[in-house]
């Protein structure tokens, strides 16, 4: 294992471009105190977010988790262009001739995602401890530790979604259809969930359906912080609309997401052991 992952670890490191791509995700997510110092001006209301409890514990799991989690392309950018690579420049077919089993380069590369999920969900655990610790108004110990499930739910999205990117990187070999393809499956999920939706008239209906679509899946892990925000509230109660909304991390939606990311595994393994390589 420690073996496989070494060499993956090599392989990437030595690419400028996923070198450049992989510390650029990992300084970006440091930028998330940053966030502090945005301001929004809605009519006679001001808001800093600062100023709206976004680094109070235990919200602040939950938000940094959903801002994080768009960072990802830049890590998905480098696992499939780890794929590709190994077409392109034939390190597939020669770490197979050196005896390495088809089954233990797919490993190989499960392994890298596994890690990199891991240390980002670490890295950013980190980063949401020092700026509660700096700025939230709630100190104890039981607060600062609870809500954590958010984390969880980050990790299991990235999981998910390095294991769809690894799939494309093997079905079409090249990065740029694989990244083109991602971004043409997300525009068929929200298109066909608008036309479905307006065909239906029955939205709990269809929402249940596209639960089980990868890509759906992996956005409903983390339901968006912005509406618990003190302001986002006064305004809607100036307007008339209370908040209803569920913002607990789903059993379903976790279980959901795994099982895409072992069928996207499989597929990948299924894939590079009938391929003629």
């Amino acid at each position: 294992m420690k073996r496989l992952l070494s060499i993956e670890l090599q392989k990437i490191w030595k690419n400028r471009a996923s070198r450049i791509l992989t510390l650029t995700y990992f300084i970006l997510l440091t930028f998330l105190s940053f966030i502090a110092s945005i301001k929004f001006d809605i009519g006679p209301i001001h808001i800093r977010l600062a100023d709206q409890g976004i680094f109070n514990f235990p919200f602040i799991w939950h938000f940094n988790s959903f801002i994080a989690a768009f960072l990802k392309i830049f890590l998905a950018v480098v696992i499939v262009s780890m794929m590709a690579n190994e077409y392109s420049y034939g390190t597939l077919k020669q770490n197979l001739i050196d005896g390495m089993s088809k089954k233990e380069f797919v490993a190989s590369k499960v392994l890298t995602i596994l890690l990199f999920s891991l240390i980002s969900t670490i890295f950013l655990f980190i980063i949401s401890l020092i700026l509660g610790l700096i700025f939230s108004s709630f100190n104890e110990v039981s607060i600062i530790f609870s809500r954590m499930e958010y984390l969880f739910a980050y990790f299991v999205k990235l999981l998910g979604f390095f294991s769809f990117c690894l799939f494309l990187g093997v079905l079409i070999k090249r990065s740029a259809f694989a990244l083109g393809f991602i971004f043409l499956w997300f525009i068929f999920e929200i298109i066909s969930y608008a036309i479905v939706i307006h065909n239906m008239q029955n939205k709990a209906l269809v929402d249940k359906i596209y639960d089980f679509f990868p890509l759906m899946s992996m956005w409903n892990l983390i339901p968006q912080p912005f509406t618990k925000l003190n302001a986002v509230r006064t305004i809607g109660k100036q307007i008339g609309a209370e908040d209803f909304k569920n913002y607990d991390v789903h059993f379903s939606s976790i279980i959901i997401v795994l099982a895409w990311t072992a069928i996207f595994i499989f597929l990948s393994y299924r894939i590079i052991k009938k391929r003629d390589l």
